[in-house]
């Protein structure tokens, strides 16, 4: 079948990769792609949130199967934009409908799905500009550290974490007031501090069954021991060793069940990966937050470890017979380490060669922010270049990652180099 995958990062050319070793595969499109993505299939300058174009390359390619990477296009209807058009209607979307995506479009939808289906996370409440001074008392009830989320989207960077009461609310008006991160902190939700260690746990589901895919945990920060700012993330690890039967359990019974349950419940209709951001609090899972598409840099150890045929998977899925497939993990680990720019995730330069590649041994290299010049591979955004390794345990499976990155070199190059450390 011929399949088309929207998205240049990591992420989807993690999900290429896989796809690209299917024996049902007959073409594959990336749009927009990278570097890496165009040796296993062609890329296409197709803006992901460009319905009408991707309309036409869909009908001119005849593609059956449309996989959405990110989260943009979901939130603004693409799953929905197909249903509704009879040239297009019968072509598979994996990724929920714009009603169901709101779940990573606003926090405050998310949190009131949790508390309405008895999923455990942190208590909140939502303020606008309006409720300001409600805002503020709220916060002088809380116990630091206090937590101030944008509702809306904001690329990752919408989540404060702060020490100091006075400093929590001078940003919870600048988020209100001055439009810190624009429509997106119309709305701003305040919840509790939740103290823990954090995992992601993926769930593929075709709106009534499911399955759950392996766990990972990702670092955010830029700096070594969890310092300094946030990014995109810049490295993984799967599966996390504290996350044991017993704690898969809690897991299923108390969130993931209740989630599929509740979609199905609010008649929001979901085929596709659901994201769960987790805290482990004491012995009990929470929900941190909900995002309605996999993780970047998760996906690149997450859909290497799963052995089955990746497009008879997400057939499956398009197909509501999720039920039907035996699940195949491999029980190794598997690790990435992520390099970026130097700068990142504040101002970097792009354009930058990037050398040693062809020397990576036994460990498989993931392009983010690539692109091809001249011949040459180019450095094309923040997070780069992603290196994703086996081992008996994550520490050896870190081991290999590091090794083959010792062997890829641009100018300002960087990554951390103590992933594992909390483990």
């Amino acid at each position: 079948m011929n399949i088309l995958v929207l998205g240049s990062g990591g992420r989807e050319h993690a999900i290429a990769h896989k796809i690209s070793q299917s024996t049902k595969l007959s073409s594959l499109f990336v749009a927009p792609g990278n570097a890496g993505t165009a040796e296993i299939a062609k890329n296409v300058p197709l803006g992901v949130n460009d319905f009408e174009e991707i309309k036409s390359f869909v009908l001119e390619e005849k593609i059956e199967l449309v996989v959405v990477g990110p989260e943009d296009p979901l939130v603004n209807g693409i799953h929905d934009f197909f249903l509704q058009d009879e040239k297009i209607k019968h072509v598979s979307i994996i990724g929920p409908e714009r009603a169901a995506a709101t779940l990573e479009g606003s926090k405050e939808f998310a949190k009131e799905f949790m508390s309405r289906n008895g999923i455990p996370t942190a208590a909140y409440q939502s303020f606008t500009s309006e409720s300001i001074d409600e805002g503020y008392r709220f916060l002088e009830n809380l116990n630091p550290p206090y937590v101030l989320k944008a509702d809306g989207l904001a690329a990752g960077k919408g989540v404060l974490i702060l020490q100091d009461l006075e400093e929590a609310k001078k940003e919870l008006q600048s988020m209100l007031v001055n439009a810190k991160f624009g429509s997106a902190s119309n709305t701003v939700v305040i919840e509790e501090f939740l103290d823990g260690i954090e995992l992601s746990c993926f769930v593929l589901t075709d709106g009534e069954h499911y399955k759950i895919l392996p766990t990972a945990k990702d670092y955010k920060r830029i700096g070594e021991g969890d310092t300094g700012l946030n990014t995109g993330g810049m490295g993984a690890i799967s599966p996390v060793p504290f996350a044991d039967e017993a704690f898969m359990q809690k897991i299923e019974d108390s969130i993931v069940q209740p989630t599929v349950e509740g979609l199905k419940k609010d008649n929001l209709p979901y085929v596709g990966f659901i994201f769960i951001g987790l805290i482990k609090v004491g012995e009990d899972p929470k929900v941190i937050e909900y995002n309605v598409r996999m993780g970047d840099p998760e996906t690149e150890v997450v859909i290497p470890r799963v052995k089955n045929d990746f497009v008879e998977l997400l057939q499956a899925t398009a197909q509501g017979r999720l039920d039907e497939i035996e699940l195949e993990i491999d029980g190794r680990s598997a690790t990435t380490v992520m390099a970026v720019s130097g700068g990142y995730p504040e101002a970097y330069e792009k354009g930058k060669t990037i050398r040693g590649i062809d020397k990576v041994e036994n460990a498989i290299v993931f392009h983010a922010g690539t692109k091809s010049d001249n011949g040459k591979v180019v450095t094309n955004g923040g997070r780069v270049i992603a290196v994703t390794s086996f081992g008996s345990n994550y520490k050896e499976a870190l081991q290999n990652s590091y090794q083959n990155m010792e062997k890829l070199h641009f100018e300002g190059m960087y990554y951390r180099r103590d992933l594992g450390f909390d483990l």
